[in-house]
């Protein structure tokens, strides 16, 4: 087992949706951990800046323009990975998108639907479908794709969200099942509410709500996120594949205490009196 503080040295790592928040996150920390990374996403600009800032940092980056719902495009971002590198012993799928506003689902529009389906589960399978062959040649390797606490509890009003994250953990295990013979992990992180462009644009006070319905009465950072990632790519999850892990707070262990009992006061130590 690698246990360096620079656990994926000399190992290449794709991300799709690298462009911001859990994405832009787990590629800084991929490279942190030793690796060179491929950006992929389709804000080019936003790609190219990362990409600068992990060069300038002594790592090795190449952003890839892509949008994960052209198969013809993710074709191409893994053969530029593979003439640029050599291999791809590493993967998070991450881009995620389409879908619609909270409503009921006989309100939701069939095109809306299909949006959300469209990136977050067809496009983590066209990912697959190039990034398992690459691995293959080189021996194996890690994929971990993105889903949600909504993938593995339902939440209301988002029917398209809750069902691609749902099929999405689905996908991840039957293709763990298929490859893990042959030495390629897959595996799925579910993040709870996580800070992100789209949570802080929300405001405070929606931030404090979401915090509010955490056991750990906390919102969770991209940073945690990507450090998990990091750790289900690397040796060290060696014997990790098909999984589905919550980064959520405590979110799914269940309903906190109605009534928060008080911190306890200092323990006393061997032969003190503890107070009356």
């Amino acid at each position: 087992m690698n246990t360096t503080a620079r656990p994926l040295e000399n190992r290449v790592a794709l991300v799709t949706g690298a462009s911001r928040g859990i994405g832009a996150a787990t590629a800084k920390a991929l490279h942190e951990a030793g690796a060179a990374v491929v950006l992929a996403a389709r804000d080019a600009a936003a790609l190219s800046a990362l990409a600068t800032e992990i060069n300038d940092a002594g790592g090795r980056a190449l952003p890839v323009p892509t949008d994960v719902t052209d198969a013809d495009a993710v074709e191409r971002l893994i053969r530029r990975t593979m003439e640029e590198f050599g291999r791809l012993d590493a993967a998070v799928n991450n881009a995620a998108g389409g879908g619609h506003r909270p409503m009921p689902l006989a309100d939701v529009d069939v095109d809306d639907f299909d949006s959300a389906m469209a990136v977050n589960l067809r496009g983590v399978f066209v990912a697959m479908k190039h990034e398992i062959p690459a691995m293959l040649e080189g021996g194996g390797g890690a994929i971990v794709n993105m889903s949600s606490t909504a993938g593995l509890q339902a939440v209301g009003g988002l029917a398209a969200y809750v069902s691609s994250k749902f099929a999405l953990i689905g996908l991840t295990r039957s293709a763990a099942l298929d490859y893990a013979e042959a030495g390629v992990r897959i595996n799925a992180l579910a993040p709870g509410p996580i800070l992100t462009e789209q949570l802080q644009a929300a405001g405070e006070q929606a931030q404090r709500m979401a915090a509010g319905a955490i056991p750990a009465r906390r919102i969770g950072r991209p940073e945690e996120v990507a450090a998990a990632a990091v750790w289900l790519c690397s040796d060290a999850a060696s014997f990790i594949t098909g999984a589905a892990l919550p980064i959520d707070g405590g979110k799914l262990a269940g309903m906190a205490p109605f009534a928060r009992p008080p911190a306890p006061a200092s323990a006393a130590g061997p032969g003190d009196k503890a107070p009356a």
